[in-house]
């Protein structure tokens, strides 16, 4: 399974509590795969809890966009069945997380992963540290572009929605790699999974 212990940014430095806002999306979170929390484990950092890596993956990119968070992505074993929080949660997975997270924080990019096979999931790690340099390049207008294709519009049809020719949303999407991201993801997903340890480690009745 995946575990993501989140952690804010410079949160000495401001009076803003960023993690409230999160927990209140819980049904949110929820609906995006996540089978647990999002539960404060901190004053300024929480879990969550996956067992799907396309869902973890997609969690902590969308964190990531904020800027506000470093994100640790823990993989391994999952004690189950699962508790009614992730301060109660057990298994290799929760322990790969906080080393993940602290690694996190000296990252460029602010997001590592820490798996059994260290070696493997540093290079995962640097394969996703390429995504961010692509995203953090991307202007307003290209994340107008890449998120209304993500919602399933095509190219002609984000032109009709913002009233520009399709040649204009061809260049922005193609300078905001929104194709190469879309190709890369399945390849992503894939790497992320393959570091997953024996899916749970059961609990004796």
């Amino acid at each position: 399974m995946f575990v993501l212990t989140v952690d804010q940014i410079d949160s000495r430095e401001s009076d803003v509590d960023a993690v409230t806002p999160i927990l209140a999306d819980r049904e949110g979170w929820r609906h995006a795969g996540a089978l647990l929390g999002p539960d404060r484990t901190a004053g300024d950092e929480f879990q969550l809890v996956f067992d799907a890596a396309s869902a973890a993956l997609e969690a902590a990119l969308r964190l990531r966009r904020t800027g506000a968070w470093s994100v640790g992505i823990g993989v391994g074993e999952v004690q189950t069945p699962l508790p009614a929080s992730t301060g109660a949660g057990r298994g290799s997975a929760f322990l790969a997380a906080r080393a993940a997270v602290d690694a996190a924080k000296r990252s460029p990019h602010h997001l590592a992963i820490a798996a059994p096979d260290e070696a493997r999931a540093a290079g995962v790690s640097a394969l996703i540290g390429l995504l961010l340099e692509i995203r953090s390049r991307r202007s307003p207008e290209g994340w107008q572009v890449a998120d209304l294709m993500s919602a399933g519009l095509s190219q002609a049809a984000v032109a009709d929605r913002l009233g520009v020719s399709p040649q204009a949303i061809s260049l922005r999407a193609r300078t905001a790699a929104v194709r190469l991201e879309r190709e890369a993801m399945p390849a992503l997903v894939g790497a992320l999974s393959d570091l997953e340890a024996p899916r749970a480690l059961r609990s004796s009745e």
